[in-house]
């Protein structure tokens, strides 16, 4: 397995961040999440304009883009795999051992794992946290990712594989690493960016590709929608057959399932979109 690390390919048992870096010591890093499909990715150029937004909320430099196409591209190429997870950090790089940055320049490192074909539906559960809508953070793609850790490690302890969040206002959000849409009264609706939630890539191409609407919702609007359905990078558009103890059809939905194909069909067509 080969990574690439601070403008070159490294064998992944010789590449090394400094245990100084900045997004080890206080999460002071970004990150996107890229499916391939066959050495090729998907939406890339949103996934880096995301990781742009990101850095600049975040006040990084902005990442060259060009160097992560060709980071991109070369470890795709040294690790061929039908379906993988191309992971893209970003960090403030080598700084104090405190808020403070340092002023050696960033990191950039992009590794590719192998994954597989999510199932066609899954069970959530809510949790008893909440997003921050007004955080310094919100709707930004940091490596301050524990809070998202502890939710889905709750998930899993209740069989379920996502954990859905409200925010403080009591409305719904989105999950751990997904956006969350629901269906009412035969339309597709989803909670709007004011909500707290990540600016998902899979959900803006949902909401161009379904018209699903952007919609504040409260957070028992869970108990009533006729369908559920998750988006994000790797899971595409997937049914939810339980939300916490109550059970929806085993299979998608008529409004989940034209959805889910739309997706396919749409994304097999632009590599790009």
């Amino acid at each position: 397995m080969k990574v690439w690390l601070d403008g070159a390919l490294r064998d992944i048992e010789a590449a090394r961040v400094s245990v100084l870096d900045h997004g080890l010591t206080v999460g002071d890093g970004i990150f996107e999440t890229v499916k391939a499909v066959d050495g090729k990715p998907f939406a890339l150029t949103r996934h880096l304009q995301r990781l742009t937004r990101s850095a600049r909320g975040l006040g990084l430099p902005d990442p060259d883009h060009d160097e992560v196409r060709r980071a991109c591209a070369a470890v795709l190429e040294a690790n061929p795999m039908p379906l993988g997870r191309l992971r893209i950090t970003f960090t403030g790089g080598h700084g104090p051992l405190g808020s403070d940055r340092g002023d050696q320049g960033t990191t950039l490192v992009v590794a590719l794992g192998e994954t597989t074909r999510r199932p066609d539906s899954t069970a959530v559960v809510t949790v008893p946290w909440t997003r921050n809508e007004r955080g310094a953070l919100t709707g930004l793609k940091t490596t301050s990712y524990a809070e998202n850790v502890v939710a889905l490690a709750h998930a899993h302890r209740h069989g379920a594989s996502e954990a859905l969040f409200g925010n403080t206002a009591g409305r719904l959000c989105e999950g751990t690493g997904s956006n969350v849409f629901v269906v009412l009264d035969g339309e597709i609706h989803t909670p709007p960016l004011a909500s707290g939630c990540l600016a998902g890539v899979t959900r803006a191409l949902a909401i161009e590709w379904t018209g699903a609407k952007e919609t504040d919702l409260p957070l028992d609007v869970l108990r009533e929608a006729e369908e559920v359905f998750l988006t994000s990078t790797l899971r595409d558009v997937q049914a939810v057959h339980r939300v916490d103890d109550r059970e929806l059809p085993g299979t998608a939905g008529p409004v989940t399932a034209k959805a889910m194909r739309i997706f396919e069909e749409r994304s097999g067509d632009d590599l790009d979109p």
